[in-house]
This record gives C-alpha cells, sequence and structure tokens, in this order.
C-alpha cells in the first residue's frame, strides 16, 4: 500500500473518532441545567450511536467516546474536523456523512485494522511488546492532523555502520 494511503487512512481514522468525543464534549454545556448550589453538574446521556459503518455496531459510548477522544488526541483535531454541525441546532450531528473527512476518517481505520491483524500480527520478534506490533493513528500523526514527512537523520544510510560502529544493523540491535 502506498505511504500516502495509509498516512492518510491513519489521519481518517484518527480523526473520526477525534472528533465524536470533542462533539461530545463541546454538547455537554449546552444540553445541562446549571447546577443549584451545592449540586454537581450531571451530564447528559449521550445518544445511541448511528451510522457506525467500520466501527461495531454494538459498540458502548463510554468506549466509542474514548476511542474518539484517542483519535483527537492523535491528531490534534476537534470533532467538527470529520463531524458537521446541524444548521438548525447547531449541535454536532455525529451520524452525517456530509464531511468527506469522515470517509477518510474511516478507511483509515480499515487500513490500521488491516495492518494489525494481517501483517503485524506476523511479526515473530521476541523483544517486541504488543504495543511494538500495533499501529494506531498516533503511529503516523504524532499530534499532527496531516502526518510530517519522514526525514531520515543524516549519516544513517543504508552502509551508515561503517562509519557509526554504534549503529544498528540487520544483525545488530541498538544498544
Amino acid at each position: 500500500m502506498p505511504r500516502k494511503l495509509a498516512v492518510a487512512a491513519l489521519l481518517f481514522v484518527s480523526i473520526a473518532l477525534f472528533s465524536t468525543a470533542s462533539a461530545r464534549q463541546d454538547m455537554a454545556p449546552a444540553q445541562q441545567p446549571a447546577p443549584k448550589p451545592g449540586q454537581s453538574a450531571q451530564r447528559q446521556p449521550m445518544p445511541k450511536p448511528t451510522n457506525l459503518q467500520v466501527l461495531p455496531k454494538n459498540i458502548p459510548v463510554a468506549d466509542l467516546t474514548a476511542t474518539m477522544r484517542g483519535f483527537t488526541k492523535a491528531l490534534g483535531v476537534e470533532c467538527q474536523f470529520c463531524h458537521t454541525r446541524d444548521p438548525q441546532t447547531n449541535k454536532p450531528n455525529f451520524a452525517s456523512d456530509a464531511n468527506p473527512d469522515k470517509g477518510i476518517a474511516r478507511t483509515m481505520i480499515v487500513m490500521t485494522k488491516e495492518i494489525n491483524s494481517k501483517y503485524l500480527s506476523q511479526v515473530k520478534d521476541p523483544d517486541a511488546t504488543p504495543a511494538d506490533k500495533t499501529v494506531t493513528c498516533g503511529t503516523c500523526h504524532r499530534g499532527n492532523s496531516m502526518p510530517m514527512p519522514f526525514s531520515p537523520v543524516a549519516g544513517m544510510g543504508e552502509h551508515a555502520d561503517h562509519d557509526h560502529p554504534g549503529a544498528p544493523t540487520p544483525d545488530k540491535k541498538p544498544q
């Protein structure tokens, strides 16, 4: 899969999930009456998710919210990056597919799932932890809505081990 497609897919997934969580946070104050003195504010329950196409249709709202928050952090965006607002209520419309970035996010979710299940599951590195064998939105995005281009370290090319004896090679792990 070309690198640009992979990056785009990761971006989309991150954005979609992050956007839903942020939108929930954006909605909370408008839906809640002001607490009476001595009372704490109560959040309105999140409506049952609809139009889930790549995430499980029966995902608990708390898990969906956590997933979306993870996307927003991984991409450094807010809910409106993927989700639109209803023009009449000015509230987030999580089910709408009007924002094309939401479609990109779905593609990225599918891509990361496939990378993790089909490819990284085949890695048999005894030193690797489960986290080492998991691709997330943050793997490429690192808090940016668009991943930064990779810039190799100068002097660390194909035969750099000759110039830098401590440099890792395919046969030698970093110290």
